[in-house]
């Protein structure tokens, strides 16, 4: 136990390391608001979805050789959640199967596109670490961590400056109407930040994981709590301790990083629902 400690402490001392861990706390943090939101409206898989387009958004990046990405992944990314949301609401097309065609097409255009205009020896390799998360979550720097710190900023202070509005959106969008909200903005706005959450999330736990950093907390929160703000805040901080010691559990014993959050996440899950059972 004291050389795991000693291990650690050594790990910290690397600038790197703590670049990681202050990424992935706060998209954990940032996720974890919005997952509550998101299951209650029934687009639990929004996440999944827009992960495969940004996926699909980052393959295209690749090909033209951009030296920033996030200039055409997020744009897309904001466009697609906007989309999501709005063809959710048609009788035609339900919101579930919106998200599964526009999720299914972006992962195999994405696909398509990398092997027809391979830029790299190894396109197995490439997809795989952006399916399941790599180590460049290791390798951030500085100007990246700035900018996630930026936008997390952002995100954190929209959902808390406009709470009581998502929160009314969220449980009743029909009376939020009819009291004069807009309702139609509010969703814009919860689509946007979930779009940018993505987007960050990818180099954290890669794409098809995304949707576990933004369900699983919000789930566990769930099953002991009951009002939309304990479930909000305990969400936050169970999200924040499983990537926190999920990194730091993949750091020492050399897993994925994104598979062991994940990992955490379930473990936390399962917890949670063995209190809630003892509970009631």
């Amino acid at each position: 136990m004291n050389q795991i400690i000693s291990d650690l402490l050594n790990y910290l001392t690397y600038p790197f390391v703590r670049y990681a861990l202050i990424v992935g706390v706060l998209i954990s943090l940032c996720s974890s608001l919005l997952g509550v939101t998101l299951v209650l409206k029934r687009f639990s898989f929004i996440g999944d979805g827009l992960s495969h387009v940004a996926f699909g958004a980052l393959s295209i990046a690749t090909i033209l050789h951009l030296t920033d990405t996030m200039i055409l992944v997020l744009p897309i990314t904001v466009l697609c959640a906007i989309i999501l949301l709005q063809t959710g609401q048609n009788a035609k097309i339900r919101g579930d199967a919106a998200i599964a065609m526009i999720s299914v097409g972006a992962l195999a255009i994405g696909y398509l596109l990398m092997n027809i205009f391979s830029a790299s020896a190894n396109i197995s390799g490439d997809v795989c670490s952006t399916l399941f998360g790599s180590t460049s979550i290791l390798t951030l720097k500085k100007e990246e961590v700035v900018l996630c710190i930026v936008l997390s900023v952002v995100v954190v202070s929209a959902f808390i400056f406009f709470y009581n509005k998502i929160f009314s959106v969220t449980f009743d969008e029909n009376f939020a109407r009819a009291v004069g909200t807009k309702a139609k903005a509010f969703n814009l706005l919860i689509a946007t930040i979930i779009a940018v959450i993505i987007v960050l999330a990818m180099n954290l736990v890669g794409s098809l994981l995304i949707s576990a950093l933004v369900i699983f907390p919000a789930l566990s929160a769930m099953r002991v709590f009951k009002s939309f703000k304990s479930v909000t805040i305990c969400s936050a901080v169970l999200s924040v301790l499983s990537a926190l010691f999920g990194m730091l559990l993949s750091i020492v014993a050399g897993t994925p990083v994104g598979s062991t959050i994940v990992a955490m996440d379930i473990l936390m899950f399962i917890i949670f629902s063995i209190i809630g059972k003892q509970k009631r």
